[in-house]
């Protein structure tokens, strides 16, 4: 059974179910027609919430209003979750510092708008042998960035990349 498959009254193949009401009610171990019957007499849908119990569990609900408050509540989560933006800086291994400066400058403006900013030293044809370069480089940025910034990520080689990830230092 799948998360989104919902078993609902005749689909439910069991022989003996623990019915339980939307009220709280127990009705305890009965058959499966027994548990239909009830849930036909109120109005309402006898829904499998707990196939791997033995005897398996139904819930006598009225399942489209179920359905309705967990939607409800998927949208509400939706609206609290916070999504993270990363910025990309890509560099090579011989950047100026000038130009370091400058997306440096880059790096704490997107910062200061909670964004998380993640250096890229791109490593080309002979500097593949020596990665500290990248390394050293990203080194120096970190000095450079410490004071407003966290450090995510140590640089690390990834490819032909040296990355490093660097966060909004939280107050």
């Amino acid at each position: 059974m799948s998360k989104e498959e919902v078993y609902l009254n005749e689909d439910i193949r069991a022989s003996e179910v623990r019915c339980v009401g939307d009220d709280g009610t127990v009705y305890g171990v009965v058959s499966r027609q027994e548990a239909l019957n009830i849930a036909s007499k109120m109005g309402l849908d006898l829904v499998l919430v707990a196939p791997d119990a033995k005897p398996p569990v139904c819930k006598i609900m009225d399942y489209g209003k179920f359905r309705y408050q967990q939607e409800k509540k998927l949208k509400e989560a939706k609206k609290k979750q916070k999504t993270i933006e990363i910025k990309e800086i890509k560099l090579s291994a011989k950047t100026a510092q000038n130009d370091l400066n400058y997306k440096i400058k880059h790096a704490q403006e997107f910062l200061s708008e909670g964004k998380h900013v993640k250096f890229r030293v791109f490593l080309k044809g002979r500097e593949m042998a020596n990665p500290e370069v990248g390394v050293n480089m990203l080194e120096r940025i970190w000095a450079a960035m410490s004071e407003f910034a966290e450090r995510d990520k140590a640089p690390n080689l990834e490819g032909r990349y040296v990355n490093m990830l660097v966060t909004p230092k939280k107050s």
